[in-house]
């Protein structure tokens, strides 16, 4: 009863909000006030609770396909007309986090930092053969490309508008060492095998990491090393984006079939990859690129709205243009809650056992 009342209340409120009459302040605090049930409900405060919840969860996961929902996420983020992201992100069109080393640092400075950060994690060379998994508008791909002209670069999206954007751009740069495959990974099959194996917020779309580790493995050479960018909650328990309620909001319209890892989550796979090195990625770097696309998506709303009019209808565009600004204020409080220490990103070097 309790929770048809809260659901009732928050769909009202909702409706309010996304008729972009709910100033910022009063909405930040309200997903402050998410955060911290969510918080308590990923917190069990006893050790043997946790690691009892964690092995659930592990064995829940291998039990399941490499992905579900995938469609539905590709129809939320990745078919959106190119027009809107060339507008909302950074001019390397990198759709994660970006790495912010100092106070003044502008969105574009960030995103080749952590590029760049990449590419050392990874021990990238010249000459490799790389796969990249989910590689979204191709910030790292065409980095890659154009960074190491001796390597093959293999890039992987399930979005045909992605992959129509990374060709032209590559054709556009003269980079005639990249390849982009339009494939669904839950039953993508590798066409060779690879020196690296690389990926960034992609994982947080699979589920059953078991699998998916067996298939990179038998796609790396030898000597090959995987490794991934992925955002996590690093305190607490991984858990599913479900709808279960009014408040799940993101995941009925943005993250479908979504996981919210952790680095213990990651690290319970390690049947056919060896992990050699975790690092943590503070999550207030995450909260200033989301900021900085709330910027870029406000300040484009005369270009935008027209977007959005084409892509949603005429009665719904104004509802969809804060709807992406509530994703981009709940990502941004999401990141930056405690200091950027509860939720933030991890990247995982693993290598074939």
């Amino acid at each position: 009863m309790l929770r048809r009342l809260y659901d009732a209340a928050f769909a009202q409120v909702l409706a309010i909000t996304e008729k972009d009459l709910v100033p910022d302040f009063v909405i930040r605090t309200g997903i402050r006030y998410l955060l911290s049930q969510r918080k308590k409900e990923s917190n069990p405060a006893a050790g043997e609770s946790f690691y009892q919840q964690l092995q659930a969860f592990r064995d829940e996961l291998a039990g399941m396909p490499v992905a579900v929902q995938t469609a539905a996420a590709n129809e939320q983020h990745y078919e959106l007309p190119t027009e809107y992201f060339l507008a909302a992100l950074g001019p390397h069109r990198k759709y994660s986090s970006c790495l912010y080393q100092r106070p003044d640092m502008t969105l574009a400075e960030a995103e080749e930092a952590m590029l760049e950060l990449c590419c050392a994690r990874a021990q990238l060379e010249d000459g490799q053969e790389v796969l990249e998994l989910g590689c979204g508008w191709g910030s790292w791909s065409l980095y890659m490309a154009a960074k190491y002209p001796g390597s093959r670069i293999t890039a992987v999206s399930n979005s045909r508008t992605q992959r129509a954007f990374i060709t032209a751009e590559a054709k556009k740069r003269g980079l005639k060492n990249l390849t982009v495959i339009t494939a669904d990974l839950v039953d993508f099959q590798a066409p060779g095998t690879y020196d690296r194996v690389v990926s960034i917020e992609c994982f947080e779309h699979m589920k059953n990491y078991k699998e998916l580790f067996r298939r990179i493995a038998s796609w790396l050479n030898p000597q090959g090393l995987l490794f991934f960018h992925i955002f996590c909650h690093c305190r607490g328990l991984p858990y599913h984006y479900e709808v279960q309620g009014e408040d799940d909001w993101i995941t009925k319209y943005f993250f479908s079939g979504g996981t919210m890892p952790s680095p213990e989550l990651m690290l319970m796979f390690q049947d056919d990859l060896a992990a050699q090195r975790t690092w943590y990625v503070n999550g207030t770097h995450y909260s200033r690129t989301l900021e900085d696309w709330l910027k870029l998506h406000d300040a484009a709303r005369g270009s935008i709205m027209p977007l959005f009019e084409q892509t949603y209808g005429r009665e719904q565009a104004l509802c969809w243009f804060v709807r992406w600004r509530l994703f981009y204020l709940a990502c941004s409080e999401l990141f930056a809650y405690d200091g950027g220490n509860e939720w933030g990103v991890v990247h995982m070097l693993f290598k074939k056992r």
